[in-house]
């Protein structure tokens, strides 16, 4: 027999989506009002139709913000993810080290991230930091205010420090929901460890990692406060992403109609990039 409908349940629901209609959906519309209207005060509007999506996607501006979003992307991910791997199967499965490792994972993320571009930006300082003052000891010439190498060393290190703890978790969360059963019978066959993990625990974490890089990618290719609060996109344009871009493009310049544009295409390029690799690693976890 099978259970009947509730439909009064939705009625649950409704509160959850008035405040998403509310919080998303009509900030939503009035940018895609704005990126199709031109505007020269008196709060004028006139109808510009596509010309703002135009001007951005010929603006070798918005494509070098792209570029070096890509590229931070990249190498965070690059790092963060075989960091993190490590870190977990070396974390202990057992005893009170469990809940101190566990802890001292999640501290980075209890940190606000305004918080973490204030940190880095003392602890870079040439004068006062002691990243800084120990760079120039060693003789180092490390000055992430003038230098645009030094800049993304800075930026990048301040990433995998806030971050690499997220991945870590995940991939835990993994590897003690694998039973003991598949260690036991490794240790009968004799299997390495390298055979271990990349048969017993890489396998049982595909699901979380496929989380874990998503989560990171967005993170990253959407970056704001950290580096903004660090070095404000400088030196030059050289850590100027596209959401720095886009802030100082809405409120430096107060050009609303290529801003609420640009947004609009940034939304698209991460919903395009994350459903590529959502699909990418399903389709090869399905094809394993």
């Amino acid at each position: 027999m099978n259970k009947p409908w509730n439909n009064k349940a939705w009625f649950l629901v409704l509160p959850v989506l008035a405040l998403v209609a509310f919080s998303a959906a009509i900030p939503l519309m009035t940018v895609v009002n704005y990126s199709v209207q031109d505007t020269f005060g008196g709060n004028q509007f006139f109808w510009a139709g596509t010309e703002w999506f135009e001007e951005i996607l010929s603006s070798d501006r918005f494509w070098a913000a792209m570029g070096r979003n890509l590229v931070f992307s990249a190498v965070i991910l690059a790092i963060e993810v075989p960091l993190g791997i490590l870190i977990a199967l070396n974390m202990p499965r057992r005893g009170w080290g469990v809940s101190v490792c566990l802890v001292l994972m999640a501290l980075p993320l209890l940190i606000p991230w305004n918080v973490v571009g204030t940190i880095w930006q003392v602890f870079g300082r040439i004068d006062i930091g002691l990243l800084g003052r120990a760079t120039w000891a060693l003789g180092i010439d490390y000055n992430y205010v003038n230098d645009p190498f030094d800049a993304w060393i800075t930026v990048i290190v301040m990433d995998v420090w806030h971050w690499t703890s997220l991945v870590v978790l995940l991939c835990y969360a993994g590897l003690v929901s694998i039973p003991d059963a598949y260690y036991q019978a490794a240790r009968i066959d004799g299997a390495s460890r390298w055979a271990v993990f990349r048969y017993i625990q890489l396998p049982k974490m595909k699901r979380v990692l496929t989380i874990a890089i998503l989560l990171r990618f967005m993170d990253s290719f959407m970056i704001y406060t950290e580096p903004f609060v660090v070095t404000g996109g400088g030196p030059g344009n050289s850590t100027t992403f596209l959401s720095i871009d886009l802030v100082k493009m809405a409120i430096g310049q107060f050009d609303l109609g290529p801003a609420a544009a640009m947004s609009l295409i940034y939304f698209r390029i991460i919903l395009l990039l994350s459903w590529v690799f959502y699909t990418v690693m399903t389709n090869y976890d399905a094809e394993k």
